[in-house]
């Protein structure tokens, strides 16, 4: 599962926004089920911001959500994102090198299939 959390940062309180990113990126990365994270800004624009996540599934993500430490640095920057969609189930995905592996969705079928 990828986890997407998009902010919108003035230049003027970049810092403390990195150093809270770097908090909340750490408490998440010693949950159990976590597999990645990486904090960017977009080249085009320097106020645009995402922090990836990476889980095992949604439910590590979700039990991570929980966590004391998630609880005091990530739960107030998360709280910041642009109202967005941000969790992401993978659908297909390929190696550097390997062919594409197609995953079922761990959702219930939709109606309209």
């Amino acid at each position: 599962m990828l986890v997407l959390n998009r902010f919108h940062v003035p230049p003027e309180t970049h810092d403390g926004f990195v150093e809270r990113a770097h908090a909340a990126l750490a408490a998440l990365a010693q949950s159990r089920g976590y597999l990645s994270g990486r904090l960017a800004r977009a080249l085009e624009d320097p106020a645009a911001w995402t922090l990836i996540t990476e889980w095992e599934s949604v439910g590590a993500y979700r039990r991570a959500l929980g966590g004391f430490d998630v609880k005091v640095h990530a739960t107030p920057l998360l709280a910041e994102t642009i109202d967005e969609p941000s969790a992401f189930e993978t659908l297909a995905a390929a190696e550097p090198g390997e062919q594409v592996v197609i995953t079922a969705s761990d959702r219930a079928a939709e109606p309209w299939r």
